[in-house]
Parts: structure tokens; C-alpha cells; sequence
């Protein structure tokens, strides 16, 4: 699937991973919505499918295509690394909309809003497991763990009244009033990894599944979890036992949508937050392009017409100059990624850890083809401000008339 990302869109990501002062942010790119996600539905978790999987809660991701909210399933997920535990997106008030932020694998579970997605997943931290050296123990008083097959596993009593009200967002007119610890803060600045692909492929099937989105299912989704990523018709998903409350927003041709963040309808406000919507509509088609080619190629320049046709010749020439340049690096990088692909898929090695390795390379791509992309747009962002037309300087201002000369006195 070929997905357009316009250059408009990058520029909102790069401004975006400027605000949180990290290479790959947990803000995700290009999200923002006027009117706050559904409530949490209440679902069972399904059993463990092998060892070294770790549970990734569900939460209502937004589809702009859409113009609705939809269920992410909750599943498992095979970590991409020893030691590294999932901190789960959130989403959050940001003034004039709401804001997703993108969850992310480290070696430190960081903030995620204070929301509380159960499942070891209370608010803060992680209580559904630990890793100890290679090994990831689990938590059985809030895992479904069988433990014929995975022995690797403890009891720790964890609180969790699932009759609270099962709020999904941060901030706002009702949500979460939790503010990050410095250790959580800190967590997002360590090194971290997004989601790898398996979880991109999940998101892409919620997203295309239409009895997943909040307008048809009305907050109760009958595909709440999934045994593995995608596996939406597989023996053991499980439906959500009770819907969260869901409130369908006011739809009108000539107005900002209002949210319950937003009551009020402030015009401004709800006007921004179409505006960056609209904005960032192509990026967010596919946030985590994995590889060169998932990305549309750029763009061919189009011509300036600033009224000098030398200089209008000039920036086309710096134009397709840049632009025959990126479009070589976007080929180089898919051959070197496809050669990587060619050679794993070479190798003798037994199915967990060849998939194991797969996630670890995916994610090294997604990276790899991440950074190419912010370069480029810094890159086009760059050029486009050295030919914007600069102002005539204002005319220098005339000289003041010389002092009147005293009329020399006649001598005496």
C-alpha cells in the first residue's frame, strides 16, 4: 500500500518532534481531534500465547478518513527486546483539541495520561510483570497465563476496581487530573523504540474494520482483544463485556465540531484544531511508515513564478537538483532494507527467533526510514525559505539639510 504523506504533513511532524525534545517523540504524528475518545470498555483478556509475549492494552484510536473513533484491540505482543516493557498511547487535552501520544517500547514503562487500561496497566508503571535477565515473568493475578506451558510466573496482588468510571483521556472536562512523575518524564528521553510492525499491521486492520469504529459499535466494540496482533479471526478474540459511554458529537457542515474537552464551542479554538486536522490528514493515514516504500514519492518541484525568469530558473534548477537527490536515497535505503530482508529470510534459525529478529530489523527500519523523511522535509523546508522573495530594504532616508551658517559679521 502506497500512502501519501504530503510535505505540509512532515513539516507538522518535525514541529511536533520539536515540542518533546526527543528524535522519535510520543506524540503521535498528525493527531489531534476537537471532541474527547469514548470511555474504556470492560473486556477479558485472552491467554498468553507463549512465553516472552507482553500485554499491549486497547484504546480508541482516531481514523481521519473516518471522522470517528475506533477500538484498537487489546493484545500480545512479542517484546522486541530482552528487558524492554510497553508503555501504552494516551491521549490528551492540548488546549484546543485532543492530542494522541504514540506508546512506545523501553526499558522503563513511562506516562501514559494516568489512564487506567488494567492488566497490570493501573495508571502508573507496569504491575503485570518484570523481566529478570532474559526472561519475562508474569503476574498471574492480573494475566490469563497458562501455566502448564509458561512457568516463568508470580503472584503480587494488584488493586483494580474495574467499576470506576473508565475514563479514556488526560485533561480536559472530565478526564484524568495526573500529572507525569520526573521519573516518568524521564523514561520518555531514554532510549526507547514506537511500535513495531506487527503492532502497525493490528492498528491497519482495526482502522478497516468498520464494526470496530465508535459510531457503529456505540463504545462497546465486539472485538475487544486478540490472542496476537491482526488475528481478528482467530479462536480466542474475545468481545468487550460492557460498553463504555459513548456520546455520538454534534455534526455540522459549517461549524467546528465541539468536544467534551471544548463545551464551550469556542470558535478559535475549535477552528485550530480543524485547521491542524486538516493539515496533518496525510500523515495520518500512516504514521509508522516502515519502509521507503510506503511513502509516496515526494512530489515533483513545480516551477516558481516570482516575475525575474532568471531567478525563477535558478530555484528550479536547486529544486530538482534537491529533489533527484532524495529520490536516491529513498531507493538506496529499500535496497539495503530489502538485501537485510533477503538475508534473515537466508538464515537457519528456529520460528520464535526468527521472528524475534524480524521485529528487531522492522523496527530498525521504521527508524531508519523515519529520520530520512524528517531530514527531507528540514531539507525542503530549508530551500523553500532561502527562495522565499525578500522585501526591497526601504529607501535610505535623506540626508538632513545642512545647519543654517550664522552670517559672518562684517569687521570692525
Amino acid at each position: 500500500m502506497r500512502i501519501l504523506i504530503s510535505l505540509r504533513s512532515l513539516f507538522a511532524v518535525l514541529a511536533m518532534l520539536a515540542l518533546s525534545g526527543a528524535c522519535f517523540a510520543q506524540v503521535s504524528v498528525g493527531i489531534s481531534v476537537s471532541f474527547a475518545p469514548p470511555e474504556l470498555p470492560v473486556y477479558e483478556q485472552p491467554i498468553c500465547p507463549a512465553e516472552g509475549y507482553i500485554w499491549t492494552p486497547g484504546y480508541w484510536a482516531w481514523d481521519e478518513d473516518g471522522d470517528d473513533y475506533y477500538w484498537v484491540p487489546g493484545t500480545w505482543v512479542l517484546a522486541p527486546q530482552v528487558g524492554f516493557l510497553w508503555t501504552p498511547g494516551w491521549w490528551g487535552w492540548g488546549g484546543s483539541a485532543f492530542i494522541f501520544h504514540q506508546g512506545f517500547w523501553g526499558p522503563v514503562v513511562g506516562f501514559y495520561g494516568g489512564i487506567n487500561y488494567g492488566y497490570g496497566y493501573s495508571g502508573h508503571g507496569y504491575e503485570g510483570g518484570r523481566w529478570d535477565h532474559d526472561r519475562f515473568y508474569y503476574n498471574r493475578s492480573v494475566n490469563n497465563v497458562n501455566v502448564t506451558e509458561i512457568h516463568n510466573v508470580y503472584n503480587t496482588t494488584v488493586v483494580n476496581n474495574y467499576n470506576a468510571p473508565r475514563v479514556s483521556y488526560n485533561g480536559g472536562n472530565g478526564g484524568v487530573n495526573v500529572r507525569p512523575s520526573p521519573q516518568e518524564e524521564a523514561a520518555v528521553r531514554e532510549r526507547h523504540i514506537p511500535p513495531v510492525a506487527a503492532q502497525a499491521q493490528h492498528i491497519q486492520a482495526a482502522r478497516t474494520n468498520q464494526q470496530l469504529h465508535a459510531s457503529v459499535n456505540r463504545g462497546k466494540p465486539p472485538i475487544a482483544a486478540t490472542p496476537k496482533p491482526a488475528a481478528f479471526n482467530e479462536r480466542g478474540v474475545v468481545p468487550a463485556r460492557a460498553g463504555g459511554n459513548y456520546n455520538a458529537p454534534p455534526r455540522s457542515a459549517n461549524t467546528a465540531r465541539g468536544g467534551n474537552g471544548n463545551p464551550s464551542g469556542n470558535a478559535n479554538a475549535n477552528a485550530n484544531a480543524n485547521a491542524n486536522a486538516n493539515a496533518n490528514a496525510n500523515a495520518n493515514a500512516n504514521a509508522h511508515p516502515v519502509h521507503p516504500n510506503d511513502i509516496q514519492p515526494h512530489e515533483r518541484p513545480a516551477p516558481p513564478s516570482t516575475g525575474n525568469q532568471t531567478q525563477d530558473q535558478k530555484y528550479q534548477q536547486q529544486q530538482q537538483k534537491l529533489y533527484d537527490q532524495q529520490t536516491r536515497e529513498h531507493q538506496k535505503l529499500q535496497q539495503k532494507q530489502d538485501q537485510e530482508h533477503q538475508k534473515l529470510q537466508q538464515q537457519q534459525q528456529d520460528a520464535a527467533r526468527k521472528q524475534q529478529v524480524q521485529q528487531q530489523m522492522e523496527q530498525k527500519h521504521q527508524q531508519q526510514t523515519q529520520q530520512m523523511e524528517q531530514k527531507h522535509a528540514q531539507q525542503q523546508q530549508q530551500q523553500q525559505t532561502r527562495q522565499e522573495p525578500h522585501p526591497a530594504p526601504p529607501p535610505p532616508h535623506p540626508a538632513p539639510p545642512p545647519p543654517h551658517e550664522n552670517p559672518q559679521k562684517p569687521p570692525q
